[in-house]
């Protein structure tokens, strides 16, 4: 037996040399696993939205508080956690990597890149959940944010800042109108942000290869959440995308940012708060499924010049069933943004696309940022289409129809034909307000309906071409002055002879 000697006082010295522990780490137990949702014991102090760490390399976000117990939904389904595993907590929340490193690629919901191009330096790393900017850090929407669609621009514009709802069934083309408005922005300097949530994973690798196809993947930023992917995932990936926006916009730039679409979100956070035992409530939705989204798009906006001046655009997609716009979540929507844009299915198969409904559709900002030149030349084009809906309706009963009301009906299809729009075509604000000048000034008329589509951009390549100084002018200002008025009234009687021919 080896006798020791103990040496109290030297013991002691030791002690007091020896740094004390800066911060005492809270750890519990995990009692549970299941569906993706661990409950862990003893995180008595834990908070909503806490980020946990779990002993074998885990993570998790705190999304239920109990009395006895926190519940915890984890980040990745690849990292196992079992019961008894130790659980601490950070005194952080779940926060992404932001900057411009991020423009031209493609991540997941926790900032993880998929494109298979390398990590991702990030400048800083933002919460994902903001407070929404106070009215008092905000500015009026005051510049249009040009979609290159000329039904939106023309009826339902959309300013910058503003917060614009696309709605539709299925297959009306909701994805195709967000990819061309994202195509327009192309020299305009501004940032685009596409969240998708629970989509094909195909449908989001066609949507990536359009964006580098036309050129536009360099200044846009994809957020994933595919369908495979976890209800967490889905449910965390508008957030991610917004935080993202909000760098870009803190350094004074216009971001738009697509939630596409907000429906299959609204069902992802379902999923989630059934597993949670929450009490369902009207369709099986959780009673916080309004707060979800509000504290979503409420972030968008446009910044005070003190704050640097920047905007966030949002436009969240919505799908409805069979053109159903009183559902729960659609209705929900509505009521929180600016404004909707309708996509009816009739119209989309009588072969009128973008299928907008312009009596259902409604812009509650957007004119104050309209540019004047539209605003001058389709004033009244609204009113006139409403009326060829009401005439149309009555025609369909076999009724005669009078002189003026046979003019208004056929002013009106001569009116849808300019609507009409190609996919991956957009055009200018200047050549839109061509567009609509001959419609206003009845140079229309006369023409075959098949021929308006054909003389219209034509003569807008006509102007841009023989009267460029008067198309730049228009471009510059944002407004038709009596001398450009008379320049298109010129090229007009010109350009009638040229198209005779």
């Amino acid at each position: 037996m080896v006798k020791r000697e103990t040496d109290i006082i030297s013991l002691l010295e030791r002690a007091l040399e020896e740094k004390p522990q800066e911060s005492l780490e809270e750890v519990g137990t995990v009692i549970k696993v299941g569906d993706g949702i661990c409950r862990i014991y003893g995180l008595t102090n834990a908070v909503y939205g806490e980020l946990i760490e779990f002993e074998l390399g885990g993570q998790g976000i705190v999304l239920d508080l109990d009395e006895d117990y926190v519940s915890v939904i984890l980040l990745e389904s690849n990292v196992l956690v079992t019961e008894q595993e130790v659980a601490r907590r950070t005194g952080d929340v779940f926060r992404v990597p932001v900057g411009n490193a991020l423009l031209g690629r493609v991540i997941n919901s926790m900032g993880k890149p998929l494109d298979a191009l390398g990590e991702i330096k990030a400048d800083d790393f933002y919460p994902i959940e903001n407070i929404a900017p106070g009215i008092v850090e905000r500015a009026l929407v005051n510049r249009s944010l040009e979609t290159g669609i000329t039904v939106i621009d023309s009826l339902i514009p959309i300013g910058r800042g503003q917060r614009e709802l696309l709605i539709g069934n299925r297959s009306t083309g909701k994805t195709s109108i967000v990819f061309d408005i994202i195509k327009h922005q192309k020299d305009k300097n501004v940032i685009c942000i596409y969240v998708s949530i629970g989509h094909k994973q195909s449908d989001t690798a066609k949507f990536i290869y359009q964006l580098e196809k036309y050129g536009v993947l360099n200044y846009t930023i994809v957020v994933g959440a595919d369908a495979k992917e976890t209800a967490l995932n889905q449910y965390l990936a508008p957030y991610s995308g917004c935080s993202i926006g909000e760098f870009f916009l803190r350094q004074g730039k216009d971001v738009l940012i697509i939630y596409d679409d907000l429906s299959k979100h609204a069902i992802a956070y379902r999923e989630l708060a059934l597993l949670l035992r929450r009490p369902p409530g009207r369709e099986a939705y959780p009673g916080d499924i309004f707060y979800i989204h509000s504290r979503l798009l409420e972030r968008a906006g446009k910044m005070s010049p003190e704050l640097g001046g920047g905007s966030l655009t949002a436009i969240p997609l919505a799908q409805t069933q069979d053109d159903d716009i009183s559902a729960y979540i659609p209705t929900n929507l509505i009521s929180i943004t600016d404004g909707q844009i309708f996509l009816d299915t009739s119209l989309f198969n009588m072969g009128i696309r973008p299928a907008v409904n312009i009596g259902l559709s409604v812009s509650r900002v957007g004119g104050a940022a309209q540019s004047q030149a539209i605003k001058k030349v389709a004033g009244a084009l609204k009113l006139e289409i409403a009326q060829y809906n009401e005439l149309l309706a009555f025609a369909q009963f076999g009724s005669e129809l009078d002189k003026a009301s046979q003019k208004a009906l056929d002013r009106g299809k001569r009116a849808i034909e300019i609507l009409k729009q190609n996919e991956r075509e957009t055009y200018s604000f200047v050549d839109q307000s061509i567009f609509l000048f001959l419609l206003k000034e009845n140079f229309l008329d006369d023409l075959k309906l098949s021929s308006v589509r054909p003389f219209v951009l034509q003569f807008a390549s006509y102007f841009k071409g023989a009267y460029n100084k008067n198309y730049d002018n228009i471009l510059e200002s944002g407004s038709l002055s009596d001398q450009d008025i008379s320049a298109l009234n010129n090229a007009v009687q010109e350009f009638q002879l040229i198209f005779a021919d």
